[in-house]
């Protein structure tokens, strides 16, 4: 559409990445459109931001209760998550490259839905996230607000938290996480991980007495990318004091 005289725009590049399974195999080749953040300015094209991470803390509780009170733990991955967020501000981006030939100059692609690379999209998407669970009875948390639980009235719960587009979801009652899951999938365009094995960095492993978490997949994988794959161990990397 034409752009208006008082409107600024927003840049734009194709990034192209390649998804990979947790044994590090590929899994797919993405090649994704993404908005140049860095060029919107505070109070005329967004205001505020917020990005859905869990804390740490409140994950290491939720295993520990999955563990006490011998809980299934469950794992979903939202794709393209912050393309599900609903836009209401009037934004205005220029037009992707490669398709500038196609069109007059002057025009510009404004916003209906959020798009990775805008600075309010996170909070965009999250709103829509916890407004779908709040519809289908789960109460929000005020001391961690990606944590959402739900009672039924025969006693059982189920619990779900959430970090940026991962999905952990544990409970007894699994009646309702099932259909949770259903209810997700036909909202978003959701995946099924089933048994939660790996998770922001973490390997989980379980067996009937304990849950064994291990970072050496993350560990091996930064030791990789830094290139020091190949050095000797030591018991204290840095120098003590």
């Amino acid at each position: 559409m034409q752009l208006p005289s008082n409107k600024k725009v927003v840049g734009c590049k194709w990034v192209f990445t390649m998804k990979t399974h947790a044994n590090g195999s590929i899994e797919r080749y993405k090649a994704q459109l993404v908005a140049q953040g860095f060029t919107q300015t505070y109070g005329i094209n967004y205001a505020e931001t917020f990005a859905p991470m869990a804390k740490l803390n409140s994950i290491q509780v939720l295993l520990s209760l999955v563990v006490n009170l011998d809980w299934p733990l469950f794992q979903l991955d939202v794709k393209n998550a912050f393309l599900n967020g609903d836009w209401d501000e009037e934004i205005y981006m220029k037009i992707p490259p490669g398709f500038e030939h196609e069109v007059d100059n002057g025009r510009a692609c404004r916003f209906k839905r959020s798009i990775y690379g805008l600075k309010p999209s996170p909070r965009a998407w999250f709103k829509k996230f916890s407004m779908t669970l709040n519809q289908l009875g789960y109460k929000q948390r005020q001391a961690n607000h990606t944590l959402f639980t739900k009672h039924a009235e025969n006693g059982k719960r189920s619990i779900l938290i959430v970090y940026v587009d991962d999905i952990i979801v544990t409970g007894d009652d699994m009646q309702e996480i099932d259909n949770l899951n259903k209810q997700l999938r036909a909202e978003f365009e959701v995946k099924d991980l089933g048994i939660m094995r790996y998770f922001l960095g973490m390997e989980v492993a379980r067996s009937k007495e304990e849950l064994f978490i291990s970072q050496k997949k993350y560990t091996i994988d930064l030791l990789e990318d830094t290139g020091m794959l190949a050095c000797r161990p030591a018991g204290t990397p840095l120098d003590k004091g």
